[in-house]
């Protein structure tokens, strides 16, 4: 049990640091019209994901978060994403 408990922690710590490890500059430079996989490139994977499937036959909705960086300590970048390409990008300040 404690060799599962052991991955399941390393697991999580691997994930925080690719996370972070992305550069808090990078964010601005994400465009409208952008794939995921060149904002995957750019910033990393996401801190939070939210998807919204929709009725069938419609492209999903997806929302990621990135929660404040330490060199951007205030600023929460969410961007949403329809059928894989951004449609929104919200910068907002949390305090």
């Amino acid at each position: 049990m404690s060799t599962i408990k052991f991955m399941a922690a390393l697991l999580f710590a691997v994930a925080c640091t690719s996370a972070v490890a992305a550069d808090a500059g990078e964010r601005k430079f994400i465009r409208k019209g952008m794939g995921e996989g060149e904002v995957v490139l750019k910033l990393g994977k996401p801190d939070h994901e939210a998807i919204n499937r929709g009725a069938r036959g419609q492209p999903e909705v997806k929302t990621w978060t990135y929660f404040p960086h330490a060199r951007d300590p205030q600023t929460l970048t969410i961007l949403t994403f329809h059928a894989g390409v951004v449609t929104v990008i919200e910068r907002k300040i949390s305090r």
